[in-house]
């Protein structure tokens, strides 16, 4: 598939590609979504009105990973260790099916915070 998305969080922007999996293209089908952000160390997440079983799940991730978490139903973007990370690694609370990657400087992302607005949509 490879479509791209526009991320939005307050004044922050990023750009993503998504990969051609299942949980990709389903993300795809509903976008726009616009919803509030929550943070969790070096992750940012927030529930997507999708429900897809795990595929292909990752424990660990890359920085720059963006990725869907069966459990909450979230969409998930990961720019730095989490509070579950052991080491250097990046590791989600469970594992996530990874949908894609963000292009760019990940380091704007730390200034997002719990309860910035999100939208999410296609690019043009």
């Amino acid at each position: 598939m490879g479509g791209q998305i526009n991320i939005h969080c307050g004044n922050i922007s990023v750009t993503a590609t998504l990969n051609d999996s299942a949980t990709a293209r389903k993300l795809w089908e509903v976008l726009p979504i616009e919803t509030k952000a929550t943070t969790w160390g070096g992750e940012i997440y927030f529930s997507v009105p999708i429900n897809m079983n795990e595929e292909n799940s990752k424990s660990t991730v890359s920085a720059g990973d963006i990725a869907y978490w069966p459990p909450g139903r979230a969409f998930c973007i990961f720019f730095g260790i989490t509070p579950a990370s052991i080491g250097n690694e990046i590791r989600p609370a469970s594992p996530v099916n990874i949908i894609g990657r963000i292009e760019g400087d990940l380091k704007i992302l730390k200034n997002v915070i719990t309860g910035m607005r999100v939208r999410i949509r296609r690019c043009d």
